[in-house]
């Protein structure tokens, strides 16, 4: 156990950086006020050991439908053990921010439940919990800010220890600032091995992806450094009309390197590749040599990386590869912090007084209309305020990750051997002032040609949806893309077919239009015929939902009171629920229609048959897998 802390912990659980830059946010203001911080992920912190801390802040973001973050599993399945009495830990006081998006059902669920937790072990709240919005107009910092405000005030009451100069004491913005966390070492070129700039197969792109990752641990988690495996890419075409507004691509890839085994269910996280253009800008913008060969080293390297790591931050590697492959200069918008540090670089008055007002509370609207709403870039903003000259250190930092992104997996292995198919929706949106924006993975994908031989780094992780064994009854909901998982459910459950008896299938599809974006529309037609997967005389049904053609909006959920009989039946013969797709409002659609359907069918009122599918989602036959 832990000697008694006299400095405030702060515990962050994260999965895409969000938590990591709020924790940060509230250590900054913290040493503002004179108050001693340790921060730490939770999982680099040992939960045995929170008895005896005096204050902890909890920041953590709530992932999937409710999920913890993975850093977050082992630290919250110690804190259910039984043996953990009410009185465990009495005398500590805690807050708990969270993160989450109010268009998904379990909307912060992972601090509300880890809220309840903590006060079941006998620790005090200093205040109510914070819930940050992602759906908010100035994002989750709308609660964020004025919750700061009632810590430092609770927590004075309560501890003033932690504020040795008083609660009114405020430390200088410039005094605070000191040194990035990241220190960048230029090597003499002609020391270098002649292989790191001839090699050129995939194996040589994994060992600069790994370095150059690696180099950036802090913002980019060590199992994502190196690449699983790498694809390339054999087939690419639309599967909307030229004409619709949504462009939809089905894209089919091949393993160059190692076949790596997945199911169907399993998600594959790509690195996307940033166009070469935008990283020149961005580099003469900063004014760096793009040849010169660097290491990136945390300076508290000791907190971020293993011993086992070490050897691949001594390893030069050129300045224009490391930002190409961990910056993301020209696709995600900077934080609030960038403008604070970027007002310390700019010579020019007016530019310096913008940035100062955008990094204050004051500030935070107009910084969100003309950051986060405009999805303005790195570029676009260092572009606009020409004066600053931000060392390469600071950059390095703040500048946001290149972030892997992650699509289901709409392929079966058994039906394509050393294949993954997926099914993407190429992103493409206009902002309020007009500009034309566009996703960048997704239109990188589709502007690759099977010709180019392009290396594809991937990842291939669990998703949300457990593939099925071929004798449980199964009620698909995939509306558009959502139908991605399905199409790799069904193509395995049709190659099982041939050697066994498979239980029914029941599909429900949605979009707009039967013309213009019915997505595998003769995939589904051929298997709910002949004695196929999805037919009634298998005891399955293929039925979809087209919402714009007829006057009256038509969505999965009214095709599923359609079959209202049907669903009760297999739900009684034990089927289990798959949902996937957008997490607006369709997956609460759908579980309000299922709980309609299952009141009307069995006569029970709603309460109960609320009751019974939360049963069924606890006994693993309810699963949602829903994107924004």
């Amino acid at each position: 156990m832990e000697m008694k802390s006299k400095q405030l912990l702060i515990l962050y659980a994260t999965q895409t950086g969000n938590a990591l830059d709020v924790a940060e946010r509230i250590a900054r203001e913290a040493e503002r006020r004179a108050c001693s911080v340790v921060i730490r992920s939770t999982d680099e912190y040992d939960a045995s050991s929170l008895p005896a801390e005096d204050a902890v802040i909890f920041v953590v973001s709530t992932t999937g439908q409710g999920d913890t973050p993975d850093s977050m599993k082992v630290f919250w399945k110690f804190l259910l053990q039984r043996n953990l009495g009410s009185h465990w830990m009495e005398g500590v006081h805690y807050a708990v921010f969270g993160l989450g998006d109010s268009g998904y059902q379990k909307y912060n669920f992972v601090a509300k439940k880890l809220d309840k937790r903590l006060s079941d072990l006998g620790a005090t709240a200093v205040i109510e919990r914070g819930l940050g919005d992602d759906q908010h107009l100035s994002g989750y910092e709308a609660a964020l800010d004025p919750w700061m405000s009632s810590l430092w005030s609770g927590l004075n009451e309560i501890k003033p220890d932690f504020f040795p100069e008083g609660l009114d004491f405020l430390v200088s913005v410039e005094e605070l600032i000191g040194q990035p966390k990241f220190r960048v070492t230029y090597h003499d070129v002609d020391n270098m091995d002649s292989q790191l700039s001839t090699a050129t197969d995939f194996k040589y792109l994994q060992m600069q992806i790994t370095r150059a990752r690696t180099m950036s641990s802090g913002k980019v988690p060590l199992e994502k450094s190196k690449p699983d495996a790498f694809l390339k890419m054999v087939k690419n075409f639309p599967l909307t009309r030229a004409s619709h507004e949504k462009d939809v691509r089905h894209f089919e890839f091949e393993f160059v390197s190692q076949v790596i085994e997945f199911e169907v269910g399993d998600v594959l996280e790509v690195l996307p590749s940033q166009k070469p253009a935008a990283v020149d800008s961005f580099i003469q913008r900063c004014n760096l040599d793009p040849e010169s060969f660097i290491t990136v080293h945390p300076r508290e390297m000791e907190n971020h990386l293993a011993d086992n790591n070490l050897s691949a931050l001594d390893v030069p590697i050129k300045l224009r590869t490391f930002v190409e492959l961990t910056m993301d200069v020209a696709s995600a918008s900077p934080r609030r912090y960038f403008f604070e540090v970027m007002s310390f670089f700019a010579t020019a008055e007016h530019e310096k007084e913008r940035l100062q007002y955008f990094a204050s509370p004051e500030g935070r609207d107009d910084l969100y209309q003309y950051n986060q709403k405009e999805r303005r870039t790195v570029l676009e903003v260092l572009e606009d305020f020409p004066s600053v000259k931000m060392p390469f250190e600071w950059l390095v930092q703040l500048v946001p990750p290149l972030k892997n992104r992650a699509f289901s997996i709409s392929s079966s292995p058994l039906a394509h051997p050393n294949q993954v198919h997926l099914t993407v929706d190429v992103v493409s949106w206009t902002t309020p002032f007009k500009r034309k924006r566009w996703g960048l993975c997704s239109t990188w994908l589709a502007s690759l040609s099977p010709e180019q031989r392009i290396y594809i780094p991937v990842w291939f992780h669990k998703g949300l949806l457990p593939p099925p064994p071929p004798s449980l009854p199964l009620i698909l909901i995939g509306p558009g893309t959502g139908c991605a998982p399905f199409r790799g459910f069904v193509e395995e459950r049709a190659v099982q077919s041939q050697s066994s008896t498979i239980a029914p299938t029941l599909f429900f599809f949605g979009c707009r239009n039967k013309h213009n974006d019915f997505l595998y529309r003769d995939l589904w037609l051929s298997h709910s015929q002949n004695d196929g997967v999805l037919s009634e005389a298998k005891g399955g049904g293929f039925y979809a939902a087209f919402s714009r053609d007829q006057p009256q909006k038509v969505y999965v959920q009214h095709k599923m009171q359609e079959q209202s009989q049907r669903i009760w039946s297999l739900l009684c013969e034990g089927a289990a629920v798959f949902v996937a797709g957008s997490s607006t409002k369709m997956p609460s659609d759908v579980m309000v229609a299922l709980e309609e359907i299952i009141s009307k069918e069995s006569g029970a009122p709603r309460e109960s048959a609320s009751r019974w599918l939360r049963s069924l989602e606890k006994a693993g036959k309810y699963h949602v897998e829903a994107w924004s």
